[in-house]
């Protein structure tokens, strides 16, 4: 046997766990616990951007529905749900994610931070990620190898008219941000990839499998075409706050023209 997943006759298979065990689970403490009104999630990974948020919007905090923290924001009379410190990463985005869907979320938007991967994008360029490259091994447990994961089309073209300044692209989804080698980057930087992460792949592949909606906008905080120590830049933080307004507009606008 060789490849993800190693069982490859996984695919239409039922799960021995399911999501909704979780939200029975939820529902056990907190019996009216659902999102189906919520006009949709923004997931962040960054502690700063959530302070952000539960400064700049009046917010309810529900404890324990989700791994991590979950709050429910007042924007322009719509409810929108934002959920952070839950880790990095593809595995536990989905765990998250699944959590999420399990309470009745259909719409989700990841906003974070990528390395860039085409010279002209410094720290605070925004990616608006039209699809990603499945380079991770979380997302080969739900659909069959292929080489690429989309993005919702409406969510991600909503997003675009609230963020002009933004690059559209692929994005290159990674599990191993230490070894990334410098021959992948040169074939990607070739192919006009737009920049690094390590969530937004995995997420578009349960979107597909849930049937929900799901987009992602980075914000480049460093270079693998022009490499050098990572720091803390302002820019980044200003653009992830950007994102973080725009993705909050784009799930009520879409809850609306439901």
């Amino acid at each position: 046997m060789s490849g993800i997943p190693l069982f490859g006759a996984k695919y239409g298979q039922e799960s021995v766990t399911d999501p909704a065990g979780h939200a029975e689970w939820v529902r056990g403490f907190d019996p009216e616990a659902s999102l189906e009104d919520v006009a949709g999630v923004v997931m962040l990974y960054q502690r700063r951007l959530l302070d952000h948020a539960l400064g700049v919007y009046r917010w309810r905090e529900r404890p324990r529905w989700t791994r991590g923290g979950l709050f429910l924001l007042e924007h322009d009379a719509q409810t929108v749900a934002v959920c952070g410190g839950f880790g990095l990463g593809a595995p536990a985005a989905v765990l998250v994610m699944e959590q999420l869907i399990s309470l009745g979320a259909r719409r989700v938007v990841t906003v974070g931070t990528a390395a860039g991967m085409q010279s002209e994008l410094g720290p605070g360029s925004l990616v608006l990620c039209e699809g990603a490259l499945r380079d991770e091994g979380t997302s080969h447990h739900y659909l069959p190898p292929r080489r690429t994961a989309a993005a919702a089309l409406n969510l991600t073209d909503r997003l675009g008219s609230l963020l002009p300044s933004a690059v559209r692209g692929m994005v290159w989804t990674t599990d191993a941000p230490y070894r990334q080698t410098r021959a992948e980057v040169a074939v990607y930087e070739k192919a006009l990839v737009l920049a690094a992460d390590m969530e937004a792949a995995a997420l578009f592949t349960v979107a597909e499998y849930r049937q929900v909606e799901a987009a992602a906008v980075v914000a480049v905080a460093d270079s693998l075409v022009k490499p050098g120590p990572r720091q803390h830049r302002p820019e980044t933080e200003k653009a992830l706050q950007r994102a973080l307004s725009a993705a909050v507009q784009a799930l009520t606008e879409c809850f609306r023209g439901r």
